[in-house]
């Protein structure tokens, strides 16, 4: 038997970054958000963001092909999306994903909990250059290019 603890914190932004997640969706997204998680095998430990981008804590079974799963979830929240009326909705192609130890796990909840408290402050491409940054990731010329 393995013992693992894969736990992942998710950001992907709406293509373009357009202001598509309004407060009258927003909830039914992330909670679709988080079953996809569960209908992938995952288990979805918060999901939150703003109107251009959302911020998951996962935890994945090692037996989950990560690409795969992130793929997954993208195309069938975005699928969901345009059935419930966001016609014009599609998730950005580029994501942050860093893993996440288990003494952080609720640090990183917080983190997700009070998104709407940090964009009072600063803005998402702000926010990702900065967990860019903080987990040792270069910056390259093509990560604001569609």
């Amino acid at each position: 038997m393995s013992y693992t603890n894969f736990l992942y914190h998710l950001v992907f932004g709406t293509k373009g970054r357009l202001p598509l997640i309004h407060a009258e969706i927003k909830p039914r997204l992330h909670a679709y958000l988080g079953g996809t998680v569960r209908g992938l095998g995952g288990i979805a430990l918060e999901v939150n963001g703003i109107e251009d981008h959302v911020h998951l804590l996962v935890k994945l079974k090692p037996t989950i092909r990560f690409s795969d799963f992130l793929r997954d979830l993208k195309s069938n929240s975005s699928v969901w999306a345009k059935e419930n009326g966001m016609r014009r909705f599609a998730w950005q192609r580029r994501y942050g994903a860093f893993t996440v130890s288990e003494s952080q796990r609720e640090i990183v909840r917080r983190y997700i909990r009070n998104q709407e408290q940090h964009h009072k402050r600063f803005d998402f491409k702000t926010e990702f250059e900065t967990l860019l940054v903080s987990n040792g990731i270069p910056i390259d010329e093509y990560l604001w290019k569609e």
